[in-house]
């Protein structure tokens, strides 16, 4: 039996995934893919009630309760909100962990979005595929795993309500249908039961729950299902040119099925 495609989500931080991405990773995972779920920071500047420390702790718990209603492993790779910068140290440090990952698929923060912390995912990610298959490029970790074989499929998700940090759309390569799995998306969200009055304090969003609704049936109108999930897929060169995602979700990206290995 050949071992399953292994996919990786790494964002910014705690519930990040879960409002942009969870519906397609419940997806893979039911076509037999090994998820997992990482955060760049455990989300420590969340909160106005508790230290760094103590929410840090709470919020890796819930991303973790998250990730296992899907049978998803979760890390952190343990940077701090705001201080994730696009330097030498982060990038061998982000390299480290795809070589351990093993990812043939990533999905990860969309270049142009609202805050630093995403956009510097985005790079560091982007740049560490690159580098993960490279044997010369060393990442000086006291045991350092294997390059991997070759680059990753890469894959970025929507920008926080579809729009750069200027308030320009980014338009989307393609959707997921995610209409037979939003229950279980919902529940993702809701196990970060921290977020609610941070989001309401620092954001001004109340009933996050409500908001990945709307979000998700607005990109579901535009390919006529009810919910779902877009993305950019990100084909620089010498980056893996066909679909792998759309290929094992079966799904054209256009709101229809198509044959396993077909869609493009």
């Amino acid at each position: 039996m050949s071992a399953p495609i292994r996919v990786l989500a790494l964002h910014a931080h705690p519930d990040d995934v879960e409002f942009q991405c969870a519906g397609t990773l419940a997806l893979l995972r039911e076509a037999g893919c090994a998820v997992t779920i990482a955060t760049m920071t455990p989300g420590d500047c969340g909160s106005a009630e508790h230290d760094a420390e103590s929410i840090s702790a709470i919020r890796r718990e819930e991303a973790r309760a998250a990730a296992a209603l899907i049978g998803a492993e979760y890390t952190c790779l343990e940077f701090r909100d705001l201080a994730i910068f696009n330097d030498d140290e982060s990038r061998r440090r982000v390299t480290e962990f795809l070589r351990r990952a093993q990812p043939a698929i990533i999905l990860t923060a969309p270049p142009a979005d609202y805050i630093a912390d995403h956009e510097m995912t985005s790079l560091l990610v982007r740049d560490a595929c690159f580098a993960a298959p490279c044997p010369n490029y060393t990442t000086r970790q006291w045991d350092p795993a294997p390059p991997l074989p070759k680059i990753p499929h890469l894959y970025f998700v929507d920008a926080v309500e579809g729009v750069d940090r200027d308030g320009r759309p980014v338009p989307a390569d393609f959707h997921v249908d995610v209409s037979g799995v939003f229950p279980r998306k919902r529940e993702m969200l809701a196990c970060h039961v921290s977020q609610r009055n941070w989001l309401l304090r620092q954001h001004g969003i109340d009933e996050y729950l409500r908001v990945q609704e709307q979000w998700g049936a607005r990109r579901g109108a535009e390919i006529g299902v009810a919910q779902a999930e877009s993305f950019r897929h990100y084909r620089g060169h010498p980056y893996p040119q066909d679909n792998l995602l759309l290929e094992l979700l079966g799904q054209d990206g256009r709101g229809k099925p198509v044959a396993r290995g077909t869609a493009g």
